[in-house]
């Protein structure tokens, strides 16, 4: 050891204070990670089950934004079609699931989830947030029992579409539209009117839009019993006539809403009843017809009562599971705010709920249809209210298909019966 050269000595001292000071320095960053980690668990995740919407991840992160650490929101993506995501949900919050914090429901779950005691009720100041300034029907679907159950994110009616240049001024009532398109036919011009007839939800809607136009019900005021009265009769007079007059697509009672787009947008029609999204489309996908085509309110069934048109949408929930509800229902009302409504409707097309939205500037290049689609929202009508409801549409959409064997008294008949039992959750198997 005496041998031992100094410089190497004192080499080795130096590496042995320099491994002491890496080690410390190891030692503090993994404290520190340790710490940032706790900081992290310590930070309540918010998982947010919702369709696939493009550009809500941006309200997302906005919204994490703005909770400051309180809070973090995840979207855990549903599939695509509305029965996977119902039958996704359902399953895992019977399960009593407790990851699920803020659900995405179309606006016909919410009476089904509210009941089964699954989501959470808005009460005090979280309810009066929710219902501050929103439209009416929106509000509606999201109620049970004269509770509100959750809060309207986006909500949506359809629009009737038509060619002026086949006709000057846009058909005011069901009759007027079926007669214009026959001396349209007459004519040798475009003349069929484009809607959705297939077996589903879409005829369901096109029902309940022509019973509520007509003064009708099809289940009482508490959805708990079978109506059906003289409104639905003349509603289903009037859709078998619209399916027999010779004025449909050959396809009407195999069509869902993409087949009518693409079936107007062809250059056969002259009238389409659909949603909104079809606007965009057409800009992208038909410039030159989209030159002639406008806009108006969906025809009435009635002179001089006004339609009352189905709305479509969605709500946000608050799981009964949900381990921080509290956050959840903070999430839920950042999520569905005016500012992030706004974005969604421009960026993603999902009209808002809050009526106050309509009149920012903003939306006019987006929606230059706005001022319509709020007239009918104000007007609108919801489906039956019912946990049933999955029942009830499927016994509707199966009776009325195809609309062309419609019989009014005997299918109005049948109808009772059927929809009766569906609210006993019998005749059919629950979806």
């Amino acid at each position: 050891m005496n041998n031992i050269d100094p410089a190497y000595s004192a080499f080795r001292s130096r590496r042995r204070g320099r491994r002491a000071m890496a080690m410390l320095a190891v030692g503090i960053i993994t404290a520190a990670l340790a710490a940032c980690g706790n900081e992290e668990s310590d930070v309540p995740t918010i998982n947010l089950y919702y369709a696939p919407e493009q550009n809500l991840r941006q309200v997302v992160a906005d919204c994490n934004v703005e909770a400051n650490g309180r809070y973090r929101i995840v979207h855990r993506v549903l599939p695509r079609g509305a029965d996977d995501q119902r039958t996704q949900m359902v399953r895992r919050l019977a399960a009593e699931d407790t990851s699920m914090d803020v659900l995405g429901l179309d606006i016909t779950w919410t009476p089904e989830f509210a009941s089964a005691e699954w989501i959470r009720e808005w009460t005090g100041e979280h309810r009066a947030r929710a219902e501050e300034g929103t439209l009416a029907a929106p509000l509606r679907s999201a109620e049970y029992q004269n509770r509100l159950y959750a809060a309207p994110k986006n909500t949506n009616v359809q629009l009737l579409w038509y060619r002026a240049d086949v006709v000057d001024e846009p058909p005011q009532t069901w009759d007027d539209m079926i007669n214009t398109a026959l001396e349209l036919r007459a004519a040798g011009e475009p003349y069929q009117i484009m809607t959705m007839g297939a077996q589903y939800e879409g005829l369901v809607v096109l029902f309940n839009t022509l019973v509520e136009s007509a003064g009708g019900h099809i289940l009482n005021e508490e959805s708990d019993e079978v109506v059906i009265d003289q409104g639905a009769v003349r509603a289903l007079s009037l859709l078998h006539r619209f399916a027999t007059a010779g004025v449909t697509s050959p396809s009407f009672s195999n069509a869902t809403e993409d087949d009518v787009r693409l079936a107007f947008q062809s250059g056969t029609g002259a009238f389409q009843l659909n949603w909104p999204y079809v606007y965009p489309a057409m800009q992208n996908d038909a410039p030159q017809l989209a030159e002639n085509v406008r806009w108006a309110r969906f025809p009435r069934v009635n002179p001089g009562i006004p339609s009352r048109v189905t709305i479509g949408g969605f709500n946000l929930a608050v799981s009964a599971y949900s381990e921080h509800p509290d956050e959840a229902f903070e999430a839920a009302l950042c999520l569905r705010s005016p500012e992030h409504q706004k974005f969604s409707a421009i960026n993603d097309g999902v009209p808002p709920t809050i009526e106050s939205v309509y009149d920012d500037p903003a939306m006019a290049e987006a929606y230059p249809m706005k001022d319509v689609i709020l007239a009918e929202l104000r007007d609108a009508a919801v489906r039956p209210r019912t946990p049933a409801y999955q029942n009830v549409s499927t016994v509707i959409s199966v009776i009325l298909s195809p609309p062309s064997d419609i019989q009014p008294t005997e299918t109005a008949a049948r109808l009772r019966d059927e929809i009766a039992l569906a609210l006993e959750s019998r005749g059919v198997l629950p979806g």
